[in-house]
């Protein structure tokens, strides 16, 4: 038995999908209602990390899991992990970042990342590290203005990530767990070329067969939107990353997707195509 976490994520999901298709899964979550994840072989955990109790009920007879956190404050990490070594879980692969192994990223939520992978690998289980670049999909909270009024508006639009399409980085996860010989192993994840938002915006106008244009955020700007919905500790966090992002710290391709699945990754215009119904 797998048992996947963050199931009602962006990566979480994926991962529940493809398991879904080809065997059994277990899905641990909060709110069972938030599921999109159907099928004969899935069962339905309800549970938290701060309930150790629950925890291990969704651990019972699990071999491997995928495990997703989101808080870098909190201690789901090592709740979760003294769960699974209680439960005899065997192997978990973690879902970290790719900023976890740059020398020079050094904001919060990257030294929360190295926390948790040390965690893991502390912990006596077998471990797989996932540490992807930033999800295409963060697009998609570009859809709203770009129905109502064509536009974009991105900090530092001409600068370049090398971002990932999260169906990518759910089908290593999904490598990872199922077949050996990944265990003890760091995957960093890309996508196959660096993108900037404004090159991103010109995909999505080519795809959408209308002009669309792409506004600069001023950093002021752009805190202010992300402090609707993070604290203060995670927004700082996340201008520093936008800095190292225009300093051009984050256009590297890596070949691990291509060694791993044996196939190259998703172009942000495929990501694009697929998903054209969001911004239309």
């Amino acid at each position: 038995m797998i048992l996947v976490t963050g199931a009602t994520g962006v990566v979480g999901r994926q991962v529940a999908h493809t398991l879904a298709r080809s065997g059994r899964v277990r899905l641990l979550v909060r709110d069972p209602a938030r599921l999109t994840v159907e099928g004969p072989g899935v069962e339905v955990a309800t549970g938290a990390y701060e309930d150790h109790a629950s925890l291990l009920r969704a651990l019972k007879g699990v071999e491997a899991a995928f495990l997703v956190t989101v808080d870098p404050g909190g201690q789901e990490d090592g709740r979760f992990l003294r769960a699974a070594v209680a439960a005899d879980v065997r192997h978990v692969v973690k879902l970290s970042s790719y900023a976890a192994g740059e020398d020079d990223a050094d904001d919060l939520i990257t030294r929360w990342q190295r926390k948790c992978e040390e965690t893991l690998r502390s912990s006596g289980l077998d471990w797989t590290l996932l540490r992807p670049r930033a999800f295409m999909s963060n697009t998609l909270s570009w859809a709203d203005s770009i129905r109502r009024e064509g536009t974009v508006r991105a900090l530092y639009p001409g600068s370049e990530n090398a971002c990932v399409d999260p169906r990518d980085i759910a089908e290593v996860a999904v490598t990872a767990l199922t077949s050996p010989g990944h265990e003890g192993r760091v995957y960093p994840l890309t996508g196959p070329e660096a993108v900037s938002a404004e090159q991103q915006t010109r995909h999505l106008a080519a795809v959408l067969g209308r002009p669309l244009v792409c506004r600069e955020l001023t950093p002021q700007q752009a805190a202010a939107r992300w402090a609707r919905r993070y604290p203060p500790k995670v927004v700082h966090a996340l201008v520093l990353s936008a800095q190292r992002q225009l300093l051009g710290r984050k256009t590297t391709t890596d070949p691990t997707f291509a060694r791993v699945t044996g196939h190259p990754p998703r172009s942000y215009r495929q990501w694009a195509t697929d998903h054209r119904n969001a911004f239309a």
